[in-house]
């Protein structure tokens, strides 16, 4: 799909420049919408029908049957549990510890984790998907699904998973579609819009299940990516007032809790700082984070050597009606 077709508005997509010595190196083009939790767009920047994979940024609604199902209170696992599960965490100690205990406390062999061993190091807990495929495994041991086949697409948990999203957005299951993680995991393939959309749900406090699962996230930041980390530190210092998830590829994702308000952003390029300084630049414009709290964020997690500097360009646009 040609990425730049789609944009019925016009808007100029965000642009964020690195100059080193002042001198012009790298553009990324950043696309952005805002959603209610009704799912109208209520502001964008560029190409607001842009179509891509949510990658990492589905995880808490990928918890959903973790919660509903019954296996957390089961299993006696508590709100670490359901946060680690919705984390990329860094795979320190502490974050991969509580992924094992979901896997000790609902009793499951750590060997039908299938996410893959990072490079570098000893286990597959310290993959920063690992939460996730522990709470897949304890959703389908409390379900009595099977645990070999719990990635398949085909498999129960990876139907219901689907179910629920589409039950979110206000579609049919069949017009979702799926392809496979870096993690082995079905990911989805959304419109930036849709993806907005989620997260201004994630953050209403209206569904009891979000409700929980934003909550276990607000509460734990530290296990959701980890100290000098984007989403962390933001949070940390949003007062607990919004809730980041990143993605690979270019992709972040915030709610704005208890105002039913979702923000989604996709760098063309899957920038990883372009996506950060975009963030920062948009949340500065929609007043949900103090100028302080941008400073002390941007210094923690986009780091450039001393001849460099990053610029961002650009607004939302509100939608025409």
């Amino acid at each position: 799909m040609n990425i730049n077709k789609i944009n019925t508005h016009h808007n100029k997509p965000i642009e964020v420049i690195l100059r080193r010595n002042s001198n012009f190196e790298s553009k990324h083009i950043v696309h952005a919408v805002v959603s209610d939790d009704k799912g109208r767009v209520l502001m964008s920047s560029g190409n607001k029908g842009l179509e891509t994979f949510i990658r990492s940024s589905l995880k808490p609604f990928q918890s959903i049957p973790f919660v509903n199902s019954g296996a957390k209170e089961a299993f006696h696992i508590n709100d670490k549990g359901i946060a680690i599960a919705c984390a990329s965490h860094s795979g320190t100690t502490n974050q991969a510890r509580e992924a094992f205990k979901i896997l000790w406390n609902s009793n499951v062999d750590i060997d039908y984790l299938k996410c893959p061993i990072p490079e570098g190091k000893i286990s597959r807990l310290q993959n920063n998907c690992s939460g996730k495929h522990a709470a897949f495994l304890a959703t389908c041991k409390k379900m009595n699904w099977p645990l070999e086949s719990y990635l398949d697409v085909k498999h129960p948990l990876q139907k219901e998973i689907v179910r629920r999203v589409s039950e979110l957005l206000l579609i049919h299951p069949d017009e979702l579609i799926s392809a496979t993680d870096d993690c082995g995991a079905p990911i989805l393939h959304l419109r930036l819009s849709q993806m907005a959309f989620l997260y201004a749900i994630l953050g209403n406090s209206k569904n009891a299940e979000l409700e929980q699962i934003n909550r276990a996230i607000i509460t734990n930041p530290n296990l959701i990516s980890g100290e000098g980390k984007f989403d962390t530190e933001l949070m940390l210092r949003s007062h607990r007032q919004i809730i980041s998830k990143g993605g690979a590829e270019g992709i972040q994702c915030i709610s704005r809790l208890r105002e039913g308000i979702g923000l989604a952003i996709k760098v063309e390029d899957g920038s990883k700082r372009a996506k950060h300084a975009a963030a920062l630049h948009i949340l500065k414009q929609l007043d949900w984070i103090t100028p302080t709290c941008i400073e002390e964020v941007e210094k923690l997690t986009i780091k450039l050597n001393r001849a460099s500097e990053i610029q961002v360009h650009g607004e939302l646009k509100f939608q025409e009606t």
